[in-house]
């Protein structure tokens, strides 16, 4: 509950969730080391050698790097660190062949910001290289770079490459670790969701569940990653799918269990949690589980999954493991996904406009400090670059947190400027300066910009020598740019007002549906198809969750609109609960629904899927779900039936609390 203030006043529920902290993982001391080499090494070595100017420009690289050193597996720090090395390298370069170029320099960036924009949409690794790629044309063109045109590109890289080299070192040494490392922790998120499957309240189950969604797509996302090029020549990566893979018949039971009302046993997690300890370490002896005898259908269910898991996990031969069941099939070659990715950007209608919002807002700035007079102007592109980011989270909220991160962060760099004279004295107040980036990212974009803004400042006046002249100026360009972001990359879109939570819930629910004709059709005996369509279930859940999420953090209506939601959230995600549930009833020995059953609930998913779509007051629809008494379908028609009701508001003044 937000506090009052002294005069009687209570924050809005929107802005306390702006500024509150995210819940951060651990300090990742190793990042924060990296940070401190990375960042203070340039500088030291440009002050030995008599060109400050040449430490501050690889220094600025290195922030790049430390920017994107998010990942803990070694294959996706290399990405995730060298890929957008080379797009930053391409906007220093672009940026300073048309730096004093007047209006030829903005058309370049809005060129610049258009494709960045559409390339931002991809994906992770694809967003942060759009990031760089603009960030640099516009740094490239608002600062005069020393030496030859060469000169730059080649330090930031090579600032960069320091973190990159930091990042791999123990590589050698520790491969395969983070990977089995993320495949024990979804174990363990299993164990603790079999453990709240007999919590009172629904509230510790949804957020197990929720967990599990997570590592799930981060393990298969790691795993994945790595079978693209070496699946069927590595022993390992072969049993760590594998060891995935078996973990699904658990997932698959949890909420069986859940609806059956039948406590579990408590050694059933413990065993899970056992097993967990077992992939952590590679162990492949006998675990010696002291399973407790099913007395029920999804008792069983549980049995014969952990039994299998702890089969998959302790056999010692890649060969029987390669036969294990794998339908989640091998991921594309990096060229296929490449040409894949540049088709679908190029024809996607959301990319193109992404795309258009961030050049207009760049080509804004550019013309707005190309007509009046600003001082290092570019800081107010770099805003507009940093706020206008389609994954980074609402850009209402970004703005926002970015003006008061800026305060702080000013605050920081006024003392810093002020007293510490420059020269060698710089170097241990980047050593102390550099670590708070990886310590307060995690915590939320307000907090991360509070940590950049004193590291960028005190390069800058490296290399351009203002001192505190600079603390005014870029103030005033960072709320200009979040002038121009919140009014020509929100205001004027009207998709900006709205919450996307039923675009998202509409397509849960037609793929609930197709799931459903899948798992009791024709498709029965295909797992292929059916652990396809249940990883890309479990996927949309976690996206509605993302978005419903981000939607709180807008001002209202559009904040107190998407608060509505929740309850038809909550109630798909029971539906697709159910759904499994009645799966796996039906593999332990029930009896099938019938054809007309199935098609009958399929056809109130899918009309509800396009109610969701296609109107933007939830309507009364039809909700005869009734069916054959004892039916494995039975607690998936209520379910449906609910998600209906809720969606029929019993008035027209709630009704327009759900306008999309």
């Amino acid at each position: 509950m937000p506090r009052p203030f002294a005069l009687g006043l209570t924050p809005p529920d929107w802005l306390v969730r702006n500024l509150q902290p995210q819940q951060a993982p651990p300090v990742n001391r190793p990042a924060v080391a990296r940070a401190a080499v990375a960042l203070t090494l340039p500088l030291a070595l440009g002050l030995a050698a008599g060109r400050p100017e040449y430490g501050a420009l690889a220094s600025m690289g290195a922030l790049s790097g430390v920017i994107s050193d998010t990942a803990d597996a070694y294959r996706m720090r290399l990405l995730n660190i060298a890929v957008p090395q080379v797009f930053s390298a391409i906007g220093i370069t672009l940026g300073s062949l048309v730096y004093g170029h007047g209006w030829v320099t903005v058309a370049a960036l809005t060129g610049v910001a258009l494709v960045s924009g559409m390339i931002s949409t991809i994906g992770a690794v694809a967003s942060v290289s759009g990031l760089l790629l603009l960030l640099n044309s516009v740094v490239g063109a608002g600062l005069p770079m020393p030496g030859d045109w060469w000169l730059a590109p080649l330090l930031m890289t090579g600032g960069g490459l320091l973190v990159l080299v930091q990042a791999l070192l123990a590589w050698p040494l520790r491969a395969g670790v983070p990977e089995r490392a993320s495949v024990a922790d979804t174990y363990r998120k299993v164990a603790d969701l079999l453990a709240a499957t007999t919590a009172d309240t629904t509230g510790a189950y949804d957020t197990a569940r929720h967990a599990v969604t997570q590592s799930l797509n981060q393990s298969y996302d790691l795993i994945l990653a790595r079978r693209a090029r070496h699946h069927g020549r590595s022993p390992d990566l072969v049993r760590l799918l594998a060891q995935l893979n078996a973990v699904t018949p658990l997932v698959e039971a949890a909420p069986a269990v859940r609806l059956s009302g039948r406590p579990l046993p408590a050694e059933i997690p413990t065993a899970v949690r056992h097993i967990a300890e077992a992939v952590d370490t590679g162990y492949t002896g006998p675990l010696g589980l002291r399973l407790p005898t099913p007395t029920s259908e999804t008792g069983k269910a549980v049995d014969q999954a952990l039994r299998h898991a702890a089969e998959v996990v302790t056999e010692g031969s890649p060969d029987a493991l390669t036969r294990a069941d794998d339908h989640l099939g091998r991921t594309a070659p990096l060229r296929v996904r490449a040409a894949r990715a540049a088709r679908d950007v190029a024809l996607s209608a959301a990319s193109w406009r992404y795309g258009l919002r961030l050049a207009l807002c760049i080509g804004i700035a550019q013309a707005l400090v190309s007509l009046v007079a600003v001082p290092r102007s570019y800081w107010v592109a770099l805003t507009i670059t940093f706020v206008l980011k389609p994954d980074f989270g609402s850009v209402f909220s970004r703005a926002l947190l970015r003006a008061l991160g800026t305060v702080v962060g000013l605050v920081v760099a006024a003392a810093i400027l002020a007293e510490v004279p420059r020269g060698w004295w710089d170097v241990p107040v980047m050593l102390c300066l550099a670590p708070l980036i990886p310590v307060f990212t995690p915590r939320g974009y307000g907090y991360q910009t509070a940590a950049i803004t004193p590291v960028i400042l005190l390069l800058s006046d490296i290399l351009n020598h203002q001192g505190t002249g600079l603390l005014v100026p870029r103030l005033v360009d960072s709320l200009v740019g979040c002038g121009i972001a919140l009014v020509a990359g929100y205001l004027l879109w009207p998709e900006s007002w709205h919450a996307r939570v039923g675009a998202r819930l509409a397509d849960a629910v037609a793929d609930t549906a197709a799931y459903v004709e899948h798992v009791f059709g024709p498709g029965a005996d295909d797992p292929t198809g059916r652990a396809r369509k249940r990883r890309r279930l479990y996927r949309d859940l976690s996206a509605i969750r993302t978005e419903f999420q981000r939607a709180l953090t807008e001002p209202p209506p559009t904040g107190r609109r998407a608060a509505a939601w929740w309850p038809l959230v909550v109630a798909v995600e029971r539906i697709v609960d159910a759904t499994t549930a009645a799966r796996v009833r039906v593999k332990q020995g029930a009896r099938p629904p019938s054809a007309a059953e199935v098609e009958q609930v399929s056809l109130q998913l899918r009309e509800l899927a396009e109610g969701l779509r296609r109107t933007d007051v939830l309507y009364e629809v039809r909700s005869d779900l009734s069916g054959p008494p004892g039916s494995v379908l039975e607690a998936l028609r209520q379910e449906v039936a609910a998600a209906r009701t809720i969606t029929s508001p019993p008035d027209g003044d709630a009704a327009r609390w759900f306008r999309d």
